[in-house]
């Protein structure tokens, strides 16, 4: 009972921590290419209220389920595939928390573009770009993370 209450628990926080990243890309991306202040200002602020709520606490709780999860199978955290994804989990963290403060800026400075009646800055524009580019590491290290939970394939890093 308690294994299928963690396994259940780490997928769906998979699922969380993909579907939503893929929906605030999907969401800026699209509001941003509207140009529009007033736009991108909302849906950055649904960005950064849906960030806290879901992807924050997804990706506190998905390292605790899956340890949790391997101590239950017997799982060593070392064994390759899950020392692999701990790993891309790191570098998911690493892109994601600036993403979130640029975020942040960003809603910021289209509110303020908004209220002001003018185009978006050009830190506004230099912000996305960085928000930008930076999505792809931690996106494809995700979908990764997702295989090798899935595939569990055989993966040695520190001998037999």
């Amino acid at each position: 009972m308690l294994y299928e209450f963690l396994r259940f628990a780490h997928v769906i926080g998979a699922c969380v921590l993909l579907g939503t990243g893929a929906g605030i890309a999907f969401f800026m991306v699209m509001s941003n290419r509207s140009q529009d202040p007033v736009l991108i200002a909302h849906v950055a602020g649904i960005v950064v209220l849906a960030d806290t709520v879901f992807t924050a606490t997804a990706a506190i709780l998905q390292p605790i389920t899956g340890y949790f999860l391997a101590q239950e199978v017997g799982w060593p955290l070392l064994d390759g595939w899950i020392f692999l994804s701990l790993c891309l989990y790191v570098i998911v963290g690493i892109f994601w928390l600036p993403v979130v403060r640029i975020q942040i800026k960003m809603r910021r400075l289209a509110r303020e573009a908004a209220q002001a009646g003018t185009a978006l800055p050009d830190a506004y524009h230099q912000l996305y770009r960085i928000w930008f580019i930076s999505g792809f590491p931690a996106f494809l290290a995700v979908l990764a993370i997702v295989w090798l939970m899935l595939t569990r394939p055989e993966l040695s890093f520190f001998g037999p």
